[in-house]
């Protein structure tokens, strides 16, 4: 068993460094499911196999001590050398491939119900959310908002609330379900979204905004590091800023052919697009730099993970620590 735990350990080594190295994308939901899966399988053996023979093993150890001790004393030799509860407490001892497997399962454990159905922790990679989120922040997203979902195949099981406009949402993206990514929920099924000439319309209305000055975008990919406009923007309930810049029109175009890719109109001056049911119509914040539904479409209920509600740390700036809009 010690061999085969090794094997086990090698290959979660070589599979973290392959990620790591970026030779494939990881699924850590996967990964904690197996974990999980694999140290269980541990735990029972050790609680209904290995535990209990090592128990009968140093109570025979024990009982043979006894027998000894009473032959001899009965020849009338009172005086025995030797002691077995070291020997006893080395048969006792849990061998290192039970205690790196069995011995982690209650936290594996923990985790993984934790992180599947309460809260996960995600850190902005992208300049996407600026200025909402930055670069670095590090933020918990919560799972069970949206209803309870079954880990690794994301299967809702219970509804909850509704994914609502202005929400920030954690989901699959939908060209590649292995990959989380993070935006703000603009249209509902049903809505009619056009942004056209980097201004906002929901079912023919003007989205309204409110000037609010510069920020200055330290976001190092191209079209960032300088100041730019500003702006309060209300969808639905939700005041938040966005990052518009008149200076960097662009041509939006889809990228790929995408489900219902016909509901969606291009045009120069931008895009509208018919929410289809059961989908949702996801933008950045920071308008001209984030590449979302404008351009990849629109992202199944099934794909969502949970809405992001906190920023719990970023090592750099500790001023970011707090609630997200």
């Amino acid at each position: 068993m010690s061999a085969l735990t090794g094997l086990l350990y090698a290959a979660l080594i070589a599979y973290l460094g392959g990620w790591y190295k970026g030779y494939w994308n990881g699924n850590f939901s996967l990964l904690l499911f197996v974990l999980t899966t694999v140290t269980l399988a541990y735990w029972l053996a050790e609680r209904l196999h290995f535990q209990p023979a090592r128990e009968r093993a140093a109570a025979t150890l024990a009982a043979n001590d006894v027998k000894r001790r009473e032959s001899l004393a009965a020849q009338g030799i009172q005086r025995v050398d030797g002691d077995v509860e070291g020997a006893r407490q080395e048969i006792l001892r849990q061998p290192w491939w039970l205690d790196w497997t069995a011995g982690l399962f209650p936290v594996i454990l923990i985790v993984f119900l934790l992180r599947s159905f309460m809260f996960e922790p995600f850190k902005i990679p992208s300049g996407s959310m600026v200025p909402t989120l930055l670069i670095g922040d590090l933020i918990l997203v919560n799972k069970y908002h949206y209803g309870i979902r079954l880990p690794v195949i994301n299967k809702k099981i219970i509804s909850n609330n509704d994914v609502k406009r202005g929400d920030v949402v954690v989901f699959r993206y939908p060209q590649n379900p292995s990959v989380d990514y993070i935006k703000r929920a603009v249209g509902l099924p049903g809505d009619e979204v056009a942004y056209l000439n980097q201004k906002l319309y929901l079912n023919g209305k003007l989205v309204p905004t409110i000037a609010e000055g510069e920020f200055f975008d330290d976001d190092p990919s191209p079209n960032s590091m300088r100041f730019r406009p500003r702006f309060t923007e209300k969808l639905g309930d939700v005041d938040h800023q966005i990052l518009v810049d008149p200076n960097a029109q662009g041509r939006i175009g889809k990228l790929y052919d995408f489900p219902y890719n016909e509901n969606c109109t291009y045009t120069i001056e931008g895009v509208t697009c018919k929410v289809p049911a059961g989908h949702y119509f996801m933008m950045g914040d920071n308008r001209d730099n984030s590449q979302d539904s404008r351009f990849w479409g629109f992202v199944p209920d099934e794909n969502i993970v949970g809405r992001a509600f906190v920023v719990w740390m970023n090592f750099g700036n500790l001023k970011r620590i707090g609630s997200i809009k």
